[in-house]
């Protein structure tokens, strides 16, 4: 198993790790309620997912 014959420096390894960003998550809106919900995600204020009722909601 090859080994590298020098240590890499700090400099070098934070120029290769300067693309590992973290991207935005996509947000839509409830078409029930009208809230902003993650894509592909339960609506937390009202428990619908794409029109239908998924989860029903506690009333507190």
């Amino acid at each position: 198993m090859p080994n590298p014959k020098r240590k890499h420096s700090k400099q070098r390894r934070d120029k290769r790790r300067t693309h590992y960003k973290a991207s935005v998550p996509t947000l839509g809106t409830c078409q029930n309620c009208g809230a902003t919900v993650l894509y592909h995600r339960v609506c937390p204020e009202c428990g619908h997912y794409r029109g239908k009722l998924a989860v029903e909601k506690q009333a507190s």
